[in-house]
């Protein structure tokens, strides 16, 4: 590839992450509906125009914006999972971690909880495969305890994985939501896993 390609590329890669950017902020702030192309381009300080070499429509923003946060949101994950070595140190600090992430990013937490459901196209047409390798951590985890012989053999990991996210997006939910929080996340975290691991481990 040629060094004017690679800087072509470089300056289309800023521009691309700009608007994305651009409209965390907006969508966070005016939410998905009353959002307009308009208010991206002005924030992302680019022409109308522009965001359409970029994405189809204001979904396609959506939806891209969600496929790059959750690239970031694995590997964060990745990284201090490797850091515990039992299955139930992995799984309280999969709680932990994926909470903390809600609290530190609160526009990208917005927008995920609220504001990417209202999304039709999401909802219905697009693949969610960064989802699944999210949950299929939580789904690793739970064998590898059952090989280890620390969680239950009866438990399926499938269900349970979608059950301890469940409860995870619950609370997640409630803390976007929610303007009064009467506990810290570290607490919320630790009675979830809790919980969770009175139910599965042997």
């Amino acid at each position: 590839m040629s060094h004017i390609n690679q800087n072509l590329r470089k300056k289309n890669r800023e521009k691309y992450q700009r608007i994305i950017r651009a409209a965390t902020k907006i969508f966070a702030r005016k939410g998905f509906f009353q959002a307009k192309i308009a208010e991206i381009a002005r924030e992302a300080g680019v022409a109308d125009g522009t965001i359409y070499i970029y994405f189809e429509n204001k979904d396609d923003i959506l939806i891209s914006l969600f496929e790059e946060q959750m690239k970031g949101v694995i590997d964060n994950m990745l990284s201090h999972l490797a850091l515990e070595k039992d299955p139930i140190g992995k799984l309280r600090c999969f709680a932990l971690t994926h909470l903390r992430l809600i609290e530190e990013n609160k526009d990208m937490a917005e927008i995920i909880q609220v504001e990417l459901r209202q999304s039709g196209k999401f909802m219905k047409e697009y693949k969610n495969e960064k989802f699944s390798q999210y949950l299929d951590l939580i789904e690793d985890i739970i064998k590898e305890g059952q090989e280890s012989g620390v969680f239950r053999k009866d438990v399926i990991p499938t269900v349970a994985k979608r059950a301890f996210f469940g409860a995870l997006d619950e609370m997640s939910r409630f803390w976007v939501l929610s303007s009064r929080k009467q506990y810290d996340i570290k607490t919320a975290a630790e009675q979830i896993s809790g919980f969770f691991l009175c139910g599965i481990k042997e």
